[in-house]
């Protein structure tokens, strides 16, 4: 069975055992156990609340180190749009990519310009008839995983294009053949720079694809300070960037969606807006919309957890960039291959859904299971304060029927058996 691998983690010897994380998890996957916070892999989302709350840092992610990237005769970078957010006075998008370049990468292929691709065919794809709408953005590596475990019936929702940091690692690799047909595939590395964690899940798992084009995930906060340092010595900078506005955009919440001439559209961003958004979307609330962009992050893709600057000002800095540069300057072929998303942009297959909330396969199973859990809750103080180590009394009651917990590990509960108990004996 595969196991899907995480790039969030805990280190337990600086885990206070207190209930940040416990509190603020968006699909409950943390439990404090022994004094400890616990995390689920089945429910862990790699969204990075729990590292962006922890007091104490116990919670960290797990990127691949600069050093690994030598491995590969001819490293790509790729660099995302939130990157140039993250420095103070940059006027010209070329003087960060020859810092790349400086760095030691042999060529860079900005993920923005694939975010332009992506536009476009979703421009068109959205001119269909017959798709399910609201039609949810799939970039969001974070927004596809809690559709699979919290929404499963929402995954028909999903745009099947694959997410601009793929495309990106796609075309880089093909540019770099096309430029050096003596490079062998296993010579060329395609890095990706990431604000997030979940991003080095989504390469590290493949999710749209037996493997992905992305060969390594490096953070936007290992890579500042090594670009600091070559920005900093660098001259006359080459003109390398190939994106406009519409890709530089979509490092902020709203700029995916504004880019579509559509105005029937939603965007929302923090984990906890897109979790409300998707229960509306999942009872009907919004039927008189096309577009949804979601974004888990607060602000968006700047708002990631390793990302080095405040997302606010990231913002107010793209958009000091995005005003010398044309609207766009990536657009597909009219044709292609005669349909609307080619085959080679396109997702084959979606993603497989793996409802958390479900007690068994068996239908009979579940809806005994379903009951026993709503008896354990009724006689729950229903106050959610945590001090069992699960986030609600209708979580702590899940744990009890799955044998997880026991009902005496509440405390409310078992201060009033002893109240009840020390009174008949007076």
């Amino acid at each position: 069975m595969h196991s899907y691998q995480h790039s969030v983690s805990l280190d337990v010897e600086k885990c206070k055992g207190c209930t940040h994380c416990l509190r603020r998890c968006p699909t409950e996957a943390i439990r404090i156990r022994d004094g400890h916070a616990v995390i689920n892999p089945d429910r862990c989302i790699d969204c990075g609340e729990c590292i962006r709350l922890c007091p104490h840092n116990a919670k960290k992610a797990t990127s691949d180190t600069l050093d690994s990237i030598n491995r590969y005769k001819y490293k790509i970078a790729l660099p995302p749009p939130t990157l140039y957010g993250q420095f103070d006075n940059l006027d010209d998008i070329d003087c960060m990519l020859q810092g790349l370049l400086d760095y030691g990468f042999d060529d860079v292929f900005e993920v923005a310009r694939a975010a332009e691709l992506v536009t476009e065919y979703t421009r068109r794809y959205l001119k269909q008839e017959g798709i399910v709408r609201p039609v949810i953005s799939s970039a969001c590596p974070v927004v596809v995983r809690l559709i699979t475990l919290r929404f499963p019936t929402l995954v028909k929702n999903l745009i099947p294009i694959l997410p601009p940091i793929e495309i990106a690692g796609m075309l880089a690799r093909r540019k770099a053949k096309a430029e050096h047909p003596e490079l062998r595939d296993e010579d060329i590395g395609t890095v990706f720079i990431s604000p997030c964690p979940a991003k080095v899940s989504y390469v590290k798992n493949a999710l749209c694809g037996e493997k992905s084009n992305v060969d390594c995930v490096v953070s936007v906060s290992d890579m500042y300070f090594e670009l600091l340092d070559t920005m900093k010595n660098a001259t006359s900078p080459l003109p390398v960037s190939r994106t406009g506005m519409i890709g530089v955009n979509w490092a902020t919440s709203g700029g995916e969606s504004s880019s579509l001439l559509n105005d029937r559209y939603l965007a929302a961003d923090g984990i906890e807006n897109v979790i409300k958004v998707l229960d509306e979307i999942e009872t009907g609330s919004y039927p008189c919309l096309d577009f949804i962009e979601l974004n888990a992050c607060p602000g968006g893709c700047v708002g990631g957890v390793l990302a080095m600057e405040n997302p606010y000002i990231a913002r107010v800095r793209l958009q000091n960039i995005r005003r010398y540069l044309p609207v766009s300057q990536n657009r597909p072929p009219k044709s292609d291959d005669g349909k609307i998303i080619p085959e080679q942009y396109g997702i084959g297959e979606p993603p497989a859904v793996n409802p958390v909330s479900q007690f068994s396969s068996d239908r009979k199973t579940a809806m005994r299971l379903m009951a026993e859990v709503a008896r354990v809750f009724e006689s729950l103080p229903e106050i959610d304060c945590g001090y069992c180590g699960a986030p609600t009394c209708r979580a702590f009651a899940e744990d009890v029927v799955k044998g997880q917990a026991s009902c005496d590990e509440c405390v409310v509960r078992m201060r009033e058996k002893m109240r009840k108990e020390y009174g008949d004996n007076k």
